[in-house]
């Protein structure tokens, strides 16, 4: 069996140390993530499911324990530096994207994810072709809208081109965070077949938050549930495809 490509090793988040408000949101978590594991995770509000993604994104730093990513220890590296190796997309369409510059631009700027940036020629005009070839392959009609300022752009697009734009470097690791959670049904839908479809063809490791439990069974090979702040089920290939949502809600009680 091949080495974990991520692993937590005791990873505990505790915030208002100190206070009556103190309150643990993860406890003791151990867990290896190995190469190509496409992970759904579920978990009810307040399970921490998004902490558990920004202890790993480098947005928050775990109270204890250590986060390795090929054997490389990020536990003190910041969000900016993991970005190299890490890519996200975030529940909101609003975030990871820049909305006074064009979809072509931000495409630009994905491509330099985790680089050393200074003044230089952007060489904008080379890449369009490029750029249309590989929107043309999404929903939403995006390829028409390269010179359209991101702003201007639907909740619908705007969530593919912040996919397009975590995937376009092909990132160790992908972290979805509910990213589909705020489109509409039709939208969101065709972007999970293109998150289905991008994570295979690429082999993508990639660990994604959902609520709906239906499409936790369908999308990828191993499946976590979190319930306060602790993993409650672990389950992968065969025996993952033979859960039931019912079976599921049993880690779900208190």
């Amino acid at each position: 069996m091949s080495e974990a490509l991520l692993e937590l090793k005791n990873i505990s988040t505790r915030v208002n140390l100190g206070t009556k408000e103190e309150k643990t949101i993860l406890q003791d978590i151990n867990l290896k993530i190995m190469p190509g594991d496409f992970i759904t995770l579920l978990g009810t509000n307040g399970a921490g499911k998004s902490t558990l993604l920004n202890v790993i994104n480098g947005t928050l730093q775990p109270t204890s324990g250590q986060v390795l990513l090929q054997g490389r220890d990020l536990t003190g590296m910041s969000e900016v530096k993991r970005a190299k190796f890490i890519a996200q997309v975030f529940q909101d369409p609003k975030l990871g994207t820049a909305p006074r510059m064009t979809v072509a631009e931000n495409l630009l700027l994905a491509t330099k994810r985790g680089q050393r940036r200074g003044l230089r020629m952007r060489h904008l005009r080379g890449q369009m072709a490029a750029f249309k070839e590989r929107v043309a392959q999404l929903p939403n009609g995006l390829e028409e809208r390269l010179q359209t300022f991101v702003g201007d752009l639907s909740g619908g697009q705007r969530q593919t081109l912040s996919f397009l734009m975590a995937t376009i470097q092909r990132p160790e690791l992908l972290l979805l965070d509910e990213h589909t959670a705020a489109l509409d049904p039709n939208t969101s839908r065709d972007l999970l077949q293109l998150t289905d479809d991008v994570v295979a063809q690429e082999k993508l490791t990639c660990i994604m938050i959902t609520h709906q439990l239906k499409d936790a069974l369908k999308y990828g090979n191993r499946l976590l549930v979190l319930n306060a702040g602790q993993v409650v089920l672990d389950v992968r290939d065969e025996a993952k495809q033979q859960l039931t949502e019912k079976e599921i809600l049993r880690y779900f009680a208190d």
